[in-house]
């Protein structure tokens, strides 16, 4: 009759909790949530449930090779088909780090690959690129190399998953690598951006280079206006700037174009009309219309109403994604729902393209 979602919805207990004031975890730890039910004239009873984001059995192992890389496994008796896990510009290594024992549960050999860490002084892993600029495409053809060296990999079954930038990144991959088995691009783009970070004139300097050689860009516009709102409190959209430097700029935009269809793999693209970060939903749409005129097998998964951040599983709370200057758009709900189909969708396109 009455509460924070509508619809019967198996997740919306958790996507949709959000922070009380002064309220106490009472004991909790990550990943417990405690139900309580109450009824008038009766005492309260309560439950708590612990989601397991990942098997007991699966390995994980740091990767000496890859600055704050992990590889994790699951027990088996033949070679599994690997799966390489890119994040996007928040940078680090958590998105390797937590998606790697998550997919490796599902039967995967994962590398999770951090490939940039942001900030000035101290940072996250030091040893990678503190600028997102002519990040070097080739790192996964190493990756791949190291992955042929592991007795619990099949080399013939790899694939690719990345999120926002790894997106990206994994397109431009697939595009000129022949070892490629599959893609998941999650909220991708359809095109090289401009790079940013410290030291990097604006407008000068391409996201990612291959063989040495910065790829064409598309630049931005407006790019420290935009980001000014951090100071000043105003909604702070992402997708503006790229908005505005790709219709100022639309033959770079052509150049800049990533060659999906030179991918002959099976691509999974996932992404979201309301994205606020950049207009994943558009650049998904393209990629695929693209590639269906080539006759490529394509699964799109575009949802109208849900943002950026969709790359997760459905089961966290969603209510905090647009608190703050920084707006990643969608609906709390629309992008759980997202997520709740995203998720088991990614695993069944992975089990499908890498076990047939």
């Amino acid at each position: 009759m009455s509460g924070t979602y509508t619809d019967a919805d198996i997740h919306g207990l958790f996507w949709s909790m959000a922070p009380v004031d002064g309220g106490e975890p009472g004991g909790l730890q990550p990943l417990q949530v405690k139900l309580t039910a109450t009824v008038a004239g009766h005492a309260p009873t309560s439950v708590t449930i612990e989601f397991i984001d990942a098997l007991p059995a699966v390995k994980v192992e740091q990767v000496k090779e890859f600055p704050g890389a992990v590889f994790a496994t699951l027990p088996a008796t033949a070679r599994q088909p690997a799966l390489i896990v890119l994040g996007g510009s928040e940078g680090g290594g958590s998105f390797a780090r937590d998606r790697a024992p998550r997919f490796a549960s599902r039967g995967f050999a994962v590398l999770g690959l951090p490939y940039y860490s942001p900030g000035r002084g101290e940072r996250e892993i030091p040893e990678l690129p503190a600028a997102f600029a002519d990040i070097p495409v080739d790192r996964l053809n190493v990756a791949f190399e190291w992955l042929k060296r592991r007795p619990e990999v099949d080399p013939s079954r790899v694939a690719l998953l990345g999120a926002s930038k790894g997106a990206e990144f994994v397109l431009i991959a697939a595009s000129k690598f022949k070892w490629v088995t599959s893609v998941v691009a999650i909220v991708p783009s359809d095109v090289v951006w401009e790079g940013w970070g410290p030291g990097v004139e604006p407008g000068t300097r391409s996201s990612f280079a291959l063989n040495g050689k910065p790829l064409p860009f598309v630049p931005y516009l407006e790019f420290a206006q935009e980001l000014d709102g951090f100071r000043t409190g105003r909604d702070v959209r992402m997708r503006r700037f790229q908005d505005k430097g790709r219709a100022a700029h639309p033959a770079a935009a052509v150049k800049a174009r990533i060659e999906v269809e030179k991918f002959r793999g099976p691509l999974l693209v996932i992404g979201g009309h309301d994205d606020q970060v950049w207009a994943s939903g558009m650049m998904a749409q393209n990629i695929a219309e693209r590639r269906a005129v080539a006759g490529l097998e394509t699964v799109a998964l575009i949802f109208p109403e849900a943002g950026h951040a969709i790359a997760g599983n459905g089961w966290l709370p969603t209510t905090q994604y647009n608190v703050g200057p920084s707006k990643v758009g969608g609906t709390a709900q629309a992008n759980a729902a997202a997520q709740a189909r995203a998720f088991p969708e990614t695993i069944a396109f992975l089990k499908r393209t890498l076990y047939r």
